[in-house]
């Protein structure tokens, strides 16, 4: 294949990216942003449909139209003060695009102008979705589907540009790419006391550190050592005196896991190792869990789809084949609704030395033009 990306199109999502890192917005109060990419889009001629803001769904029709394929781009931003000395730095205190969705919205208004300006190439239909709150629940991604968002579509897209995949490297994955994400909270309910008397208690810090040691038994002795599972405990809440044994004591933290009969299991293992281990000594205990996106699974089909593309663009070289990463993503929403993929663009190196969600993170713009270029791929490949 022929590479359709300008340097002018390069340089028009450095502007966008520039201006939206500039200008960043948290979850579900992304209103300029969406304003933002609605005057873009309209100034592309291209339809802006009906859906619950700040999310923006743009739809742009093609030549013979019997297939709609959507691109998805997240618009959020993290409350994490930016540090660095770049001239783009965050102008809003305590809100920065830590974790590249600048970059994807970039990304996705270059190619939307793309095709606006080819229109007469473009046989699919092609939704453009700008989504809400990827980093937060309520998730955006499941609001939309619920509003009925792919209920048109043939298959959606996705990418994230990725710090910890060696710049250039396009990483795939044939099946789980990113991993669902749960939170917990147990609580522990045992008789305070007199530190010096705790034959007269039941200790609540005594059992949760007996549950925070047997919690790691689930994965370690009650699974395949090769099915990838994640609990931990991050948060452990108890007493206000050194000398005074506590009434309750409260954990949380969190599960990540690829698989729903991972996460199924796991949870239904929590509850019962809880439950017992606070019988044995006397207490009572609860686990309450707070459901965030499924694990990200990609159909294969649409997987092969990627691949194909991108070597036939920029060589099978560049391609890797990805194991699942526990970070989470909520595009595991479209992928229990239509057939799809999500896709991984390396910017590992100098540039983008810091990890997602770090202070000092930055994308590599040099890579904005290989995202860009897969997406119209991606869209010409179908008829």
């Amino acid at each position: 294949m022929q590479s359709v990306i300008t340097e002018s199109l390069r340089e028009l999502a450095v502007r966008h990216r520039r201006h939206l890192h500039q200008h960043p917005e948290l979850s579900w109060q992304e209103f300029e942003t969406s304003k933002y990419i609605k005057k873009c889009l309209q100034e592309l001629n291209i339809e802006i449909l009906n859906y619950t803001e700040p999310s923006v769904i743009g739809y742009l029709r093609g030549t013979k139209g019997a297939k709609t394929i959507a691109l998805r781009a997240d618009i959020d931003a993290l409350p994490i003060q930016e540090e660095g000395e770049r001239s783009y730095l965050s102008t809003v205190p305590g809100v920065s695009h830590a974790c590249g969705h600048d970059g994807h919205t970039a990304i996705l208004l270059a190619a939307a102008r793309w095709f606006a300006e080819n229109r007469n190439l473009i046989k699919p239909n092609v939704l453009f979705i700008f989504q809400t709150s990827e980093e937060m629940l309520p998730s955006g991604a499941e609001a939309l589907v619920n509003e009925g968002v792919l209920d048109e579509a043939d298959a959606v897209f996705g990418l994230h540009l990725f710090q910890s995949l060696e710049k250039g490297k396009i990483g795939i994955s044939y099946g789980s790419i990113m991993a669902a994400a749960d939170d917990f909270t147990i609580k522990i309910e045992g008789k305070g006391g007199h530190g010096a008397m705790p034959q007269d208690t039941v200790d609540p810090t005594h059992i949760a550190s007996h549950i925070i040691l047997a919690l790691q038994s689930i994965i370690s002795r009650r699974r395949n050592p090769l099915e990838p599972a994640v609990i931990s405990v991050g948060k452990m809440e108890a007493g206000m005196a050194y000398n005074v044994i506590p009434d309750t004591a409260v954990l949380g933290g969190t599960i990540r896991t690829i698989t729903k009969e991972m996460r199924s299991f796991i949870c239904s293992e929590m509850e019962k190792l809880v439950e017992g281990l606070c019988q044995t000594f006397g207490a009572k205990g609860s686990v309450e869990f707070g459901w965030g996106a499924p694990p990200v699974i990609n159909e294969e089909e649409m997987s092969r789809v990627v691949e194909k593309v991108a070597a036939s663009m920029f060589g099978q070289e560049r391609i890797e084949h990805v194991d699942p990463n526990m970070g989470s993503e909520d595009f595991s929403y479209y992928l229990e609704k239509q057939k799809g993929a999500y896709f991984l663009i390396g910017m590992g190196g100098e540039k983008s030395q810091y990890p997602h969600h770090h202070p000092k993170f930055d994308i590599d713009e040099e890579v904005l033009g290989t995202a860009i270029e897969c997406y119209i791929q991606l869209v010409m490949h179908f008829e």
